[in-house]
């Protein structure tokens, strides 16, 4: 250990480790902090993540694990040695982050800043002597400037890996790409050089070699790029500086030329090495938002579960050309339902849920399963889970297609849980309109039922009890109101199984012609017969043919009117009937002479049970009429209105029906 104006340190050299050696030694912070364990997919990875867990549960401190993105590939070995050391991680309560950043270093050091941590454990590297000898290691990077932190180094390596088993280095090292790469811009840069020195006499030829490494590090990784300024460094000397075809260097400027030369390269070479590696992730950033904000497009426009399962494949099979099986708990869909996959599949799909973690491919390394399948987690509890499954030919993915998915997943859960709660909502307000309904009802049959059903047994009884002592005229008026009320309580039975039919679309439409004043004239009579008072001043188009529409349900729909603007208007009154048929829409507009309906509340007569004052409920009806009315004319595609009456007295109630076309020829019946 190691304790300092610089942090303190400590080293775990052990094959296992004292548990006790990784409590703070004095002179480390006694704030807890977050613990931060950063891997490079060397060997002992997951033996880091134990450790530092162990470590943050001694400090009952939260912790990370965090690898280094630098824009190079990490080979196949070190992506499954990541992908094994974050599901374990994970697994244990951990959270997992990728950095990205030139510098390991420098992005540790950022990371820990901004979200306050205050120890780091990390692994002893393999490190090159000549960073040993200028002090550039990782390890005294962040020694030298990491004064916040407790840095914990453990050198010991577990996961099952041999300690004299070499590991690829962090991005596979110099592959043979890399050298062939160097070799030929080497000797393309020397050609061109010995082309511009011959024909256009060009004298400072170290600007061709210069350009020709930063093409090489624009192009691949700073290792290919040092080794083209070698190569280059190299051709020049041999072919361009006297004497010529020898390394040796014959004066003092010579000798400084290609110094400034080798300088000059490395540096250059650095510099676009490290602005590819930006752009490359500025690329990445910007692939991986324009995914997310297609997908959330898609979402937001998702009115239930099957649309939210849609958007889902489409944009797995959009952003990475994967098959997207969506299993939801509770689902009836086909993507809800697991029993058509392969028994592999299946159990892999499940313990996704009941884990809530990653399982199958690409998740656990003894898995049969060929999907990866992500589990969606609704307020931290598993809801389902989307499968994935990737080309054959895809045998790892990238920490940035992984954060990439993941993010999906997340946004794909909240859209579930979203669907979910307005599923609910939707089902607790049908639920409560069918109570006030059923309530309705009720009171509807209490009520306004019992009066026509009191008035008739009335009759039959005094019939029943007085009749022989009744004279002709007084038994014929009994018998008149028996009938008169049980054709009015039918007419409120009649009503309330339209209601019924409207509320659950048995109305079927089958349409036939009749000619307009046959409809008017029909509804007309029928009423005269319960109201033998009521008087209609009626206005027919003229020369007006027949409409196809169903008689009986805009006649039914035209009596419901006009009673509403009998039962309105003062005795002696006539009700105004206007009707007008052009281009095969007819309008009739009923007005009535009452007092007329506030502009506030002339939609809500369309309400079933509306009840005020001057509603169709007052004194008696069921206040079902002009519900009914408005379903059946809207069955037709027509629609109905409250309007002012004419010189602005009473109501006008406008009936539209559209696309009655006139009969084409008489003849038809």
């Amino acid at each position: 250990m190691h304790n300092g104006s610089q942090g303190t340190y400590e080293v775990v050299d052990s094959a296992g480790y004292d548990e006790s050696v990784l409590q703070t030694r004095p002179g480390g912070r006694s704030n807890p902090g977050r613990v931060m364990v950063a891997i490079d997919g060397s060997g002992q990875s997951r033996h880091l993540v134990r450790v530092g867990m162990d470590l943050a549960g001694r400090r009952q401190a939260s912790w990370a694990v965090v690898n280094v993105d630098t824009g190079t590939s990490p080979g196949d070995v070190r992506q499954v040695e990541l992908d094994r050391a974050f599901a374990l991680a994970r697994e244990l309560g951990g959270e997992v982050l990728v950095l990205h950043g030139a510098s390991v270093a420098d992005a540790l050091l950022a990371h820990a800043a901004l979200c306050g941590a205050s120890a780091l454990v990390l692994g002893r590297s393999q490190d090159r002597p000549i960073a040993r000898l200028l002090n550039r290691t990782l390890a005294q990077q962040l020694i030298q400037r990491g004064r916040q932190l407790d840095l914990t180094i453990v050198s010991a390596r577990h996961d099952g890996t041999p300690a004299g088993t070499p590991l690829p280095p962090p991005g596979g090292g110099i592959t043979g790409e890399d050298v062939a790469l160097a070799v030929a811009t080497t000797g393309l840069a020397t050609v061109l050089g010995w082309l511009a020195e011959q024909w256009i006499g060009l004298d400072d030829l170290s600007l061709i070699f210069i350009v020709a490494v930063v093409v090489v590090a624009a192009r691949t990784r700073m290792a290919a790029a040092v080794l083209t300024s070698l190569l280059c460094f190299l051709a020049y000397t041999f072919v361009f500086i006297d004497p010529r075809f020898t390394f040796h260097v014959g004066a003092s400027q010579g000798l400084t030329t290609v110094l400034l030369f080798l300088v000059a390269a490395l540096v250059s070479g650095r510099l676009a090495s490290r602005l590819r590696m930006q752009v490359l992730a500025l690329q990445g950033a910007n692939a991986h938002t324009t995914a997310l904000q297609a997908l959330a497009r898609r979402l937001a426009t998702a009115a239930d579960l099957d649309e939210v399962a849609a958007a889902a494949r489409d944009a797995f099979w959009r952003t990475f050309d994967a098959e997207a099986t969506v299993h939801l708990d509770g689902g009836t869909g086909p993507d809800a339902l697991l029993a058509g996959m392969p028994p592999r599949d299946r159990e892999a799909a499940e313990r996704a849920v009941q884990s809530g973690r990653p399982t199958g491919r690409f998740a656990d390394p003894l898995s049969a399963s060929t999907c990866w399948f992500l589990p969606l987690l609704d307020a931290k509890a598993p809801g389902g889970a989307i499968g994935l499954k990737f080309p054959p030919a895809t045998v790892a993915l990238t920490a940035g297609q992984r954060r990439l998915a993941e993010a999906m997943v997340d946004d794909v859960a909240r859209a579930v849980s979203r669907a979910r709660l307005a599923a609910e909502l939707e089902e607790a307000r049908v639920s409560g309109e069918s109570e006030r309904l059923r309530a309705a009802l009720l009171s509807s049959v209490s009520h306004d039922l019992r009066s026509p059903l009191a008035a008739i047994i009335g009759a039959a009884s005094s019939l029943d009890n007085y009749g022989d002592a009744m004279d002709a005229a007084d038994r014929s008026s009994l018998l008149e109101t028996i009938r008169l009320e049980g054709e009015r309580l039918d007419r409120y039975i009649q009503n309330l199984l339209d209601m019924t039919r409207l509320g659950h679309g048995g109305l079927k439409i089958n349409r036939d012609w009749i000619g307009v004043d046959e409809l008017i004239g029909s509804a007309i009579a029928r009423l005269q017969r319960y109201r033998p008072a009521a008087r209609f001043d009626v206005s027919l188009p003229k020369d007006a043919g027949p409409i196809r529409v169903h008689p009986a349900l805009v006649e039914q729909a035209l009596f419901n009117v006009l009673e509403n603007g009998v039962r309105f208007s003062p005795p002696g009154e006539a009700v105004l009937v206007d009707a007008s048929l052009e281009d095969g829409v007819l309008q009739i507009d009923v007005s009535d002479r009452g007092p007329g309906i506030p502009a506030a509340q002339r939609e809500r007569i369309f309400d079933k049970f509306f009840s005020v004052a001057r509603g169709d409920r007052s004194g008696e009806g069921t206040g079902l009429g002009l519900a009914i009315c408005r379903g059946m004319i809207g069955a037709h595609g027509g629609s109905v209105g409250a309007l002012d009456g004419p010189d602005g007295r009473g109501t006008t109630i406008r009936i539209v029906l559209p696309g009655s076309q006139p009969l084409p020829n008489p003849s038809h019946g």
